[in-house]
């Protein structure tokens, strides 16, 4: 059985299907809303299961495929654990068929752009006929491209805490980038969080290499699991036992048994922020821990100008800068984000909510932004977060709307020139979109509608 049909629960239906598996598809939307999700399925001999998840559908099942974002306290999959039925899901079942080693990178933030750098250095390392194949949580699932895979390819995952939280398998190559509060809504504590995190590098063996942040105390807090080699990275220089990447002298360095090596110009990286350094910094780490050379690293760097919907330039209209940051579903990416511009600010945010703390945000918001648009379900907690500015602070004005596309009339019309507007919701999408994706898209539409 496989439960929830998105992208990963429907690229595993197809490849389990072609192994020939008696495959059943299980979501909770009713029937007619899976009209191009069943049409992703055809000539795939499978069952079709909607509109909920009756414990009967059980009888028989071997194994049970659960997909990211379906929480495991699911009647249905308690059930399948009191049974004695195993649950799996795509990159567990990836990393046991798989036959390359395997580059693996989580965090709470910045792993897609993280990587998605390192995936660009796999391209620029490789030889034909090797591949770098990239994907995960990023891009296509890898499931359907086991069988392309070739021993002597490299793979480059990005691995969600959803993903690992049934995982019992590490890429060779771990990072962890930080460890931050996200997601709670699904893992209720850190605690729980955390260790779910940890095992990407929890079942790693003596020859594989651990990378993690000597800056974030999530990540670094991890030191002690390490079974193999440590790498780290961060913006100070590592004390001399350990091998890492740092930031000097405006030049990325590489520490390696206590000798440095100067790996390029931190003016070559073109992405807005210190945020974005960092995950270069956590990049090129990663990277020299998988064995790439120094130029193709450089040559991921060159030219990199991000990944769709994290601080995406979107138009400049009537001089005002628009920015789409909709990955951004955690008030901390939020603040990374506000940190990136110096130009006055006009901020939209909103959506549903991941009971994670606004507190940190607001004190930023009522420092750095001029303007805020909120919208969705998430509006009035956010609003009671900021409240209203102590005597002496600076101004700000807060509009409250519906839905997104009201906001971004909002903020056209109090927008200035010199202004950036800037899409960095610090929610998840549910309330109102499939997913963050599928919002940055409207929000460009709406954006580029704007005359």
């Amino acid at each position: 059985m496989v439960i929830g049909a998105a992208r990963q629960g429907l690229a595993l239906s197809r490849f389990l299907a072609s192994k020939g598996a008696q495959v059943i598809v299980n979501d909770q939307r009713p029937d007619d809303q899976l009209q191009d999700e069943k049409a992703a399925l055809r000539g795939f001999k499978v069952e079709w299961h909607a509109g909920g998840h009756p414990l009967h559908l059980l009888e028989g099942v071997d194994v049970v495929f659960v997909s990211g974002g379906v929480p495991l306290d699911l009647p249905l999959l308690v059930e399948a654990v009191r049974r004695g039925i195993p649950l799996s899901n795509d990159s567990q079942l990836f990393m046991e068929q798989v036959s390359a080693p395997v580059i693996g990178i989580t965090g709470s933030a910045g792993k897609t752009t993280t990587t998605a750098l390192v995936g660009r250095m796999a391209q620029a390392d490789v030889q034909p006929p090797q591949q770098a194949w990239v994907g995960g949580n990023i891009g296509n699932p890898l499931i359907e491209d086991l069988e392309k895979i070739q021993p002597h390819d490299r793979v480059v995952l990005e691995l969600s805490s959803f993903q690992l939280e049934l995982m019992s398998n590490s890429p060779q190559v771990a990072a962890v980038l930080n460890i931050t509060p996200n997601h709670l809504d699904r893992h209720k504590t850190m605690e729980a969080y955390t260790a779910a995190k940890a095992h990407i590098i929890d079942f790693q063996r003596s020859g594989d290499v651990a990378i993690l942040n000597r800056e974030d105390s999530g990540s670094w807090g991890l030191r002690h699991r390490i079974k193999g080699k440590l790498v780290t990275f961060g913006f100070e220089r590592p004390s001399p036992e350990l091998d890492g990447t740092y930031l000097e002298e405006g030049l990325i360095w590489w520490q390696h048994n206590g000798e440095r090596s100067a790996l390029f110009p931190a003016s070559e990286i073109l992405l807005r922020g210190e945020h974005n350094r960092l995950n270069v910094l956590a990049a090129c780490a990663i990277a020299l821990a998988a064995g790439f050379s120094v130029e193709s690293i450089r040559a991921g760097v060159s030219g990199f100008r991000g990944v769709a919907h994290r601080l995406e330039y979107v138009r400049t209209w009537r001089g005002v800068q628009w920015y789409n940051d909709s990955i951004a579903t955690a008030p901390e990416r939020v603040r990374a984000a506000l940190r990136a511009f110096s130009e006055p600010l006009v901020l939209l945010l909103g959506g549903r909510d991941k009971h994670l703390p606004w507190e940190e945000l607001a004190a930023d918001i009522r420092q750095r932004v001029d303007h805020v648009v909120l919208f969705g379900e998430a509006a009035g907690k956010i609003q009671q977060a900021i409240g209203r500015p102590a005597p002496g602070e600076r101004p700000i004005t807060i509009t409250r709307c519906e839905r997104l596309e009201e906001a971004v009339l909002a903020a056209a019309q109090v927008a200035e020139a010199g202004d950036v507007v800037l899409l960095s919701p610090g929610c998840t999408s549910f309330d109102a979109f499939k997913d963050f994706e599928e919002r940055g898209e409207a929000y460009r539409l709406w954006v580029n509608q704007l005359s």
